[in-house]
């Protein structure tokens, strides 16, 4: 049997509690795809990112589901270089990791907050709230009541962000088996919900994050969604042309879990230039998994 270490982290706690569980699997150079995926299953986390050293960049890293390979994912990648940082293997600085999503830069601070860059987005197109409405569990006026649009966003995986008035976040009931459904056919992973807040809070807005086609019902904290929600909201609400923004959104309230992930933006001549997403990790245990060789 093949024992296989694999440290098991809390992505974008809110001063240390929460967040959202990764598996992290470092030296992953000899594992096959097939034990990747086993590996996923027995940690049973939403994704397990597998960290490799590349021949061209810093570190190759692959990401699974409890049922199949990714292109990327945010807490995943906060976990694995939070894991290296504090296993010594690499100090604060900048690094550069290769996934399917492209060559992003990954930035650690001294007090070991990560910042990732994400993949400059993609808007592929919107649904109206009639066809949202049911998926949800809130009527189609509700939703055209915030009068902004419920649009596909990709900063690396294809979210449709859906904005919902002030105080119906925590209303939203989801219908686990019409989502999958939509999400498959418009090859969409989930569905990115958030209210604004006002601005006595501290947060830009509150979120959740449902994906159930992959298995996961509901998430406490998305880094790929929390970037993709940046551009958006640079796109519909603020129109300078040439500024950085700077976001904190906080996740997983409904689950009990709360979770925050900082977001910053570049404009250049009302484009994005730059989308990065940051926050902090924390290693809660250890699980040697068996594969059979």
């Amino acid at each position: 049997m093949k024992q296989v270490e694999t440290f098991l982290v809390n992505s974008f706690v809110l001063e240390g509690a929460g967040g959202n569980p990764a598996g992290v699997v470092l030296n992953a150079e000899h594992l096959t795809r097939a034990e990747k995926l086993q590996i996923a299953q027995v940690v049973g986390f939403s994704e397990t990112a597998f960290v490799t050293r590349d021949k061209e960049v810093d570190f190759e890293l692959t990401f699974y589901t409890t049922t199949e390979e990714v292109d990327f994912c945010g807490h995943a990648t906060l976990a694995a270089f939070s894991v290296m940082f504090e296993q010594g293997m690499i100090n604060a600085g900048q690094y550069v990791q290769r996934t399917k999503a492209g060559i992003l830069e990954v930035h650690i601070d001294t007090n070991g907050q990560v910042v990732m860059q994400q993949r400059l987005p993609d808007f592929l197109g919107s649904f109206s709230y009639q066809v949202i409405s049911p998926l949800i569990g809130l009527d189609d006026d509700v939703l055209a009541s915030t009068c902004l649009p419920i649009e596909i966003v990709t900063t690396g995986l294809a979210d449709m962000i859906v904005p919902v008035p002030s105080g119906y976040l925590d209303k939203v009931t989801l219908n686990d088996e019409l989502m999958s459904a939509f999400c498959k056919k418009h090859n969409l992973v989930g569905a990115h919900v958030f209210e604004l807040n006002g601005s006595k809070s501290t947060y830009t807005a509150s979120c959740r994050n449902f994906a159930p086609l992959f298995g996961i019902p509901e998430e406490s904290a998305t880094g790929s969604a929390s970037g993709a929600l940046a551009c958006y909201l640079a796109k519909h609400i603020y129109s300078d042309s040439n500024t950085t923004i700077d976001y904190l959104f906080e996740q997983g309230r409904a689950m009990k879990c709360a979770s925050e992930i900082s977001a910053t933006i570049k404009l250049d001549n009302g484009q994005v230039s730059e989308v990065r997403v940051g926050g902090y990790a924390k290693v809660f245990d250890k699980q040697e998994v068996a594969l059979e060789t």
